[in-house]
């Protein structure tokens, strides 16, 4: 805990045997309460292993439900749990979760409801690996958003990312969508309800058994992206009401 803050850490996995110990292990568990593990029905041994470094709550679907599906698991099941301050931690190693301890502080001290862990502060990305394609199209992207929803992010395109658990109850998450889109349009909401946002500057890692989708499907989400800031426009200009929005 931090101020009496019940932190709760969730790592939507999917195929990640290979990096799941190496990013647990670095979990500050002197400051993190409880650890959740949802495996998105992987082909490989991600539940066992899962179980056996000791992680408090393991889920695993019985069928792939994507990236946002996962992610609605994860987070129903830290709200049920009691979570204060919840931090999304992937488990491929592409994010350090030493960095937990700076966003659960900022949270818990109400200096930000929301704080992502950006690539792009400063110059690591793509000394950190980033390919130079999905570099430019992260800054493209950014640029757009942050004109199309009045905001100044360096990155909407992190996974990881620490929240509140007030943002919880005045979101509506169930619906966003189960693919990789679903992190823009969480972003889109919170943005709609009027939480600041925080960043911390984060290095990049990428390596072969990091997880990274494929170009096609990068330009599926990359699509997805400008629709969901089109519609955070229209939205707030009364233009074309959407659901999504209200909880």
């Amino acid at each position: 805990m931090i101020n009496g803050k019940r932190i709760v850490v969730v790592m939507p996995a999917y195929n990640a045997e290979k990096t799941l110990e190496q990013t647990y292990r670095e979990i500050p568990l002197d400051i993190v309460d409880v650890v959740i593990l949802v495996d998105d029905h992987s082909r490989d041994n991600t539940s066992e292993l899962a179980h056996s470094l000791g992680i408090a709550h393991v889920i695993r679907h019985d069928a792939n439900r994507g990236y946002g599906g996962n992610q609605k698991t994860c987070y129903a099941k830290a709200l049920e749990i009691g979570a204060d301050i919840v931090i999304m931690v992937h488990p491929d190693y592409q994010y350090t979760p030493t960095l937990i301890p700076s966003m659960a502080w900022m949270i818990a001290n109400d200096v930000y409801p929301v704080v992502l862990a950006s690539r792009i502060l400063g110059n690591g990305a793509l000394k950190g690996g980033m390919p130079l394609y999905k570099y430019i199209a992260n800054r493209g992207l950014t640029f757009f958003q942050n004109v199309f929803v009045s905001q100044k992010l360096s990155e909407y395109h992190t996974g990881y990312r620490a929240f509140s658990r007030q943002v919880f109850e005045r979101i509506n998450l169930e619906a966003n969508s189960d693919d990789f889109v679903f992190d823009n349009q969480m972003l889109s909401q919170i943005i709609m309800a009027d939480f600041p946002i925080g960043e911390v500057t984060c290095p990049s890692k990428y390596f072969d058994d990091a997880s990274s989708i494929n170009f096609r499907r990068s330009s599926i989400y990359g699509i997805g992206v400008i629709a969901t800031s089109l519609q955070h426009r229209l939205h707030k200009w009364g233009v074309i009401k959407n659901a999504r929005y209200s909880k």
